[in-house]
């Protein structure tokens, strides 16, 4: 029962510091701030997270576990279809998206503790969408390109689109978006490529 109320008091520290660093971002989050919001002093927020860091690494990590398209997923698993039930399902979280989005512009900057997951992250996803890509059309894409450059610009309109709908959510639908980019994948279907029947 302690192990569980130990989980169950991280997950609650880990939901209140997204909260938080979309108020403030992270260099405006301090751990006095986040300890408030959950009802605790800061020593005893340092009890589960000893330092800003960890508990940044930790909050990163835990959103890849909500986010299913945050894995090293380079099997083959992940379909275009899918990335679409992942974009409407990100458009139901606004929380989170904005907190990931936050994190992601300040860890450009240098110094920042997130930079190192960031660039991590995005190698291994850029290894999933590409294979991901060969899957689904082979060695070339409809407009020439190789899964591996066009890896790169399906990730950039992941995460374009969800800025644009986090500043305009009136304007811009993330979701239905997202299908239109499909389209330009394989202009022949609704949404993404036609596969054979029986798949």
């Amino acid at each position: 029962m302690v192990r569980a109320r130990t989980a169950e008091r991280r997950t609650e520290i880990l939901r209140a510091t997204l909260e938080v660093i979309a108020e403030r971002g992270y260099r405006g989050t301090t751990l006095g701030a986040v300890a408030e919001r959950v009802g605790l002093s800061q020593q005893g927020l340092l009890h589960y997270f000893p330092t800003k860091e960890a508990l940044l690494v930790a909050v990163l990590r835990e959103r890849d576990q909500w986010d299913t398209g945050g894995g090293a997923r380079s099997d083959g698993t992940w379909r275009t279809d899918l990335l679409g039930s992942l974009v409407e399902y990100n458009a139901m979280r606004p929380g989170v998206v904005q907190t990931f989005s936050a994190l992601l512009g300040e860890s450009v900057t240098e110094g920042h503790p997130a930079g190192e997951f960031f660039t991590r992250r995005y190698a291994q996803v850029r290894t999933s969408m590409a294979t991901m890509l060969r899957t689904e059309y082979g060695e070339t894409l409809p407009g020439g390109l190789t899964p591996e450059r066009a890896a790169p610009l399906l990730v950039a309109v992941l995460d374009g689109l969800q800025y644009q709908w986090l500043l305009d959510p009136g304007s811009v639908d993330m979701p239905a978006a997202f299908q239109d980019f499909l389209r330009l994948l394989h202009p022949d279907s609704p949404a993404g490529p036609v596969r054979p029947s029986g798949e």
